[in-house]
């Protein structure tokens, strides 16, 4: 079961892979509960849970950020993944197993000129999986991080209010990581042996090192 604000494209990707899209606003909690509800309804318990929904909007020092860029981020990417965790928690403890994917961000770890609410969301989101880690510990519930670096995707496009050229510029001179990468990764995380918990995994294109090296052909 696919949620997303997007009600075409998750209702169109849910259809290519035989599942049901349904309306999700993770900013919204009456959306997350109707969400769960729908889930619960269909299935009863949730055996892998994958909070994706995330976004960094601007890209400006602290002096001259934007508090709606700020409140936005901290409502996507932190609130969002508390809530639909909470939402959905029954669900999982009903299943034999489950497994909890939070997507995060080396900016999780690593911070940047201009990145301040995104890096502080990301690092919440790091503190939140480590917190999950502890509080389920001794239920069959495994949690993981995936921290991807630079992977093209409507990331940047969405972080300079749709400026194109902008956005490409991040990634020019250089193969980033896709969205496929990422979810390469996340299938090998939930399809491993069920003693085996992959706590975090930090995945980067072959030209990153930091979120600021990165070696570009001219």
């Amino acid at each position: 079961m696919l949620g997303a604000r997007r009600d075409d494209r998750v209702k169109a990707l849910a259809a290519e892979l035989g599942g049901s899209g349904f309306h999700l606003d993770v900013r919204d909690l009456r959306s997350i509960e109707g969400f769960a509800s729908q889930i619960k309804t269909a299935f009863s318990q949730v055996e892998v849970l994958v909070n994706n929904a995330g976004l960094a909007a601007g890209l400006h020092p602290v002096a001259e950020g934007s508090d709606e860029d700020w409140v936005q981020m901290m409502e996507t990417n932190v609130l969002g993944v508390l809530r639909v965790t909470k939402a959905l928690l029954p669900l999982l403890r009903a299943a034999p197993r489950a497994h909890i994917v939070n997507l995060g961000s080396v900016a999780g770890f690593e911070v940047y000129p201009g990145g301040a609410g995104y890096t502080a969301s990301k690092h919440a989101v790091r503190a939140i999986t480590r917190t999950l880690r502890l509080e389920l510990m001794g239920e069959p519930i495994r949690i993981t991080e995936v921290m991807p670096g630079m992977v093209e995707t409507e990331f940047s496009l969405v972080r300079f209010k749709g400026d194109r050229d902008r956005a490409a510029a991040v990634y020019k001179g250089m193969e980033p990581l896709t969205g496929a990468d990422i979810a390469d990764c996340i299938l090998w995380c939930v399809t491993r042996p069920p003693n085996v918990n992959i706590d975090e995994m930090v995945i980067r294109p072959i030209a990153q090192a930091t979120t600021r090296d990165v070696a570009r052909k001219a």
